[in-house]
């Protein structure tokens, strides 16, 4: 069933999201990443559009998840599925989310995504087309996924429980029209 994102998602993979409304503040605000890289062009996984700025960074996390191309190693490595696409009838899709609730916190490591975005492909089965970064707000500075900045809340969740937070999409494994960080992909579909 394609559901659209003003709708809640589903609350299973986002429960640790909610647990987190009381989130420790004694954590020390960490640095905002911001790796210096080369260019480089996103054809590991068919895609060609080349994406400025980005190249190393955005090859490392690549390889990082590339392991998460089968679901089971999702599961494996504690991400939790959720059972609803997030889409826009005008934007595209996000995906189905497969959250790390443990990993959801003040700071920004991008090898260590928070969500693994994934949309069905060929004979129905679920293929890794992104992540997305959750970042707990504390006062921190704003983090940067090299050199672009996070966008200011989005998790349905967190700001229904009025928690201060940045997230941001990152195509890593699709190419997307919209932009490398857009939230939406018009070229996925939830069916």
């Amino acid at each position: 069933m394609r559901r659209f994102y003003t709708l809640p998602l589903a609350l299973p993979a986002f429960a640790a999201l909610l647990a987190l409304a009381g989130c420790d503040q004694s954590i020390s605000a960490p640095e905002a990443v911001d790796h210096a890289t080369a260019h480089t062009s996103h054809a590991a996984d068919g895609a060609t559009t080349a994406h400025a700025a980005h190249g190393d960074l955005l090859k490392a996390v690549r390889q990082k998840t590339s392991r998460f191309n089968s679901v089971v190693q999702a599961d494996r490595a504690g991400y939790v599925a959720d059972d609803h696409c997030v889409a826009h009838p005008e934007l595209g899709v996000m995906g189905y989310h497969w959250v790390n609730g443990p990993l959801i916190d003040p700071v920004f490591e991008p090898l260590q995504p928070e969500v693994l975005l994934y949309a069905p492909g060929k004979g129905g089965n679920l293929r890794l087309v992104g992540v997305e970064y959750i970042v707990i707000d504390i006062g921190q500075p704003h983090p940067h996924f090299d050199g672009h900045p996070f966008d200011v809340g989005g998790v349905p969740p967190l700001m229904e429980a009025e928690v201060p937070h940045w997230s941001l999409h990152v195509w890593v494994h699709e190419e997307n029209p919209s932009g490398l960080f857009a939230p939406f992909n018009p070229n996925l579909s939830c069916d």
